[in-house]
């Protein structure tokens, strides 16, 4: 099932790369927030005003109530000036709370629209793509969006709308001072752009490289077994630590860009008092602005680089955000190669009868087109009735697994048809399709939930009653009832707490609660012990019986009694027949059978 992995190359990057392509499709999320980000906007422009008329105060305080001496009249600009803070303060409270909250739901349906795309893809996507790595863009990206989100927007509204009421202010206090004081203007926007693009840069490296390191962790922690028995933890630890490291120099490299913004955005601010501090003074001294007119200006040249400091503070989150966007948009747009077709069949109850006509499949490859790598199947023919039970066997790597996974559409066939009653499967909506289908694999998957939960996981609105009634056909009642608090023990992660036996009877537990028409079973008793797998045939004859299945067995014991055996070597159909027949012939088949059972003293082949 792993032919064709090519990484995460899979998913197009490229699609969102510009910074001004992942603001819009981050404001069509906002859209629906319309009225709350009006109001948003109405809060920023009270700030701004009071923001603007606090240096007015200032420079009236001082030309008026200082240069005459008058307390009273200074107690007035005084109280007038901290209602300005105050109404201020209060303005940018609500603005971070509504913003907060609009960023919150924002968040929230993203990563619910992100979960549901990854429901629609088959599994040719999971195979290709590591699961680290899309949960660091449904978790570390959507978080630093978040932070966009939640913050950054009512910073970039509130300082710009601040900018623009202290330039008008400027204005109209005085023009010749206003131009001393913007004459930096066109070097700061210079400076912003040359940072800009090479953050951008920098910050789309961050996103990457945390997405490998997600990735490795979650593969590392899941194969902890198999590293410790094959004490590969030291090489694992070395290799995590050069991930690590390269997240490191990548965070390094984006910090040190934007480190060293601020201190530039500090340095024009300090050249532009010193101009207002040295013209200002000047046309006092020759009587063309009074004292209190400078320090409105030098209080405003502070206040306009302030806005500009907290934007170059916030400017690190903001090219952040806009490269994890990037990657949040191309696993959006990432094809559905499961699309539903015209005339769709809302509801399918099916008969059982399965039809593979000239059917030919290859990983990478979509219906239709052409693919990397070998054929997995070539030209599969095969007709099944209702009720029949079909043997899949076959040496390793012959494609069993595949064949059986077109049935229920968990992977696309790349040329030919799959068809269940006469109708292809493209046919039916596929959830309401495999409604009518269960899988009983060779790694059962158990949930970190009860047991109830878990066999429940076949029909969700099955009683406590089904429940038991199914774990009793399938042999799982008397051990269920042995664990610390029976149905209600909840079992660790896949089950762990459990054995591969009674891991397996939980699976056919819930399989036999979902009453399917068609059933597959994949290597269901290759990994237990012969007391365990007594049980488990006892339960799958129950299971068996009169529905269409199809069982892939590593034991060819257990399929003498199937209608029919389908041979597959190399992708191709090499013989059909029931065991007897196939055993006459003297083909593949009788080969396989009879090296599992040779004397231990000669060699033998293994099959699956």
């Amino acid at each position: 099932m792993m032919h064709g992995i090519r990484g995460m190359a899979e998913l197009p990057e490229g699609k969102a790369a510009n910074s001004s392509q992942s603001a819009r499709r981050l404001a069509a999320y906002l859209a629906p927030y319309w009225r709350t980000l009006l109001g948003i906007v109405g809060l920023s422009i009270v700030g701004a005003i009071v923001t603007a008329l606090g240096p007015v105060l200032i420079g009236k305080a001082v030309d008026e109530a200082m240069a005459t001496s008058n307390k009273t009249l200074l107690l007035y600009y005084m109280l007038g000036l901290l209602g300005c803070y105050m109404l201020g303060a209060l303005a940018s409270r609500y603005q971070f709370l509504y913003m907060g909250q609009v960023g919150q739901r924002t968040i929230a349906r993203m990563r619910s629209e992100l979960f549901a795309h990854l429901q629609q893809v088959s599994l040719r996507f999971f195979d290709q793509n590591p699961a680290g790595d899309l949960m660091s863009r449904i978790v570390n990206d959507i978080d630093v969006i978040s932070q966009l989100l939640g913050q950054g927007l009512v910073i970039v509204v509130g300082n710009l709308f601040t900018l623009v009421g202290i330039v008008v202010a400027m204005l109209l206090l005085d023009i010749r001072l206003s131009i001393a004081s913007l004459i930096l203007i066109p070097l700061l926007f210079l400076m912003t752009q040359l940072f800009a693009a090479s953050a951008r840069r920098a910050f789309r490296k961050t996103r990457e490289s945390i997405g490998d390191v997600s990735s490795d962790i979650q593969e590392e922690i899941a194969g902890v077994k198999v590293a410790q028995a094959f004490t590969r933890t030291d090489v694992n630890r070395e290799r995590f630590a050069q991930r690590n490291a390269a997240n490191r120099d990548a965070n390094v490299s984006a910090t040190a860009i934007t480190a060293a913004f601020g201190p530039l955005v500090d340095v024009l601010a300090a050249i532009g008092l010193a101009i207002v501090a040295g013209y200002g003074g000047y046309l006092v001294i020759t009587n063309q602005v009074t004292p209190g007119t400078v320090v409105a200006f030098l209080s405003y040249v502070q206040f306009f680089f302030r806005p500009i400091q907290a934007l170059s503070q916030f400017y690190t989150t903001a090219q952040s955000a806009l490269a994890a966007s990037e990657r949040t948009f191309a696993l959006i747009d990432t094809p559905v190669d499961m699309p539903p077709t015209a005339n769709q069949q809302g509801s399918a109850h099916v008969g059982g009868a399965v039809t593979f006509d000239h059917v030919w499949f290859r990983y990478g490859a979509r219906v239709g087109q052409g693919g990397e790598g070998d054929w997995v199947l070539q030209d599969i023919n095969l007709s099944v009735e209702p009720g029949e039970m079909i043997a899949v066997v076959g040496p390793t790597g012959s494609g069993k697994t595949t064949l059986v996974s077109l049935i229920p559409r968990l992977y696309e066939v790349t040329q030919g048809t799959v068809a269940i009653d006469g109708v292809p499967v493209q046919a039916y909506e596929h959830t309401q399709l495999r409604h009518q289908m269960s899988m009983v694999l060779q790694e059962t998957f158990l949930f970190s939930e009860s047991v109830f939960s878990n066999i429940r996981y076949g029909k969700l609105d099955a009683t406590d009653e089904d429940i038991i009634a199914a774990a009793k056909d399938a042999n799982a009642h008397d051990f269920i009832m042995g664990l610390p608090h029976g149905y209600d023990t909840v079992l660790g992660g896949k089950g762990v707490s459990l054995s591969q036996g009674q891991r397996q009877l939980v699976g056919i537990a819930r399989a036999i609660l979902a009453k399917p028409q068609i059933l597959i079973l994949d290597e269901a008793t290759s990994s237990v012990d012969t007391r365990t797998e007594l049980l488990i045939q006892t339960a799958l004859e129950k299971l068996l019986r009169g529905r269409t299945s199809f069982v892939i067995a590593h034991r060819l014991s257990t399929v003498r009694n199937a209608t029919r055996i389908v041979v597959l070597d190399h992708g191709k159909v090499v013989e059909i027949g029931s065991h007897d027949a196939l055993m006459a012939a003297q083909g593949m088949y009788a080969d396989l059978y009879q090296r599992q059972f040779v004397p231990m003293t000669q060699p033998a082949t293994a099959a699956d």
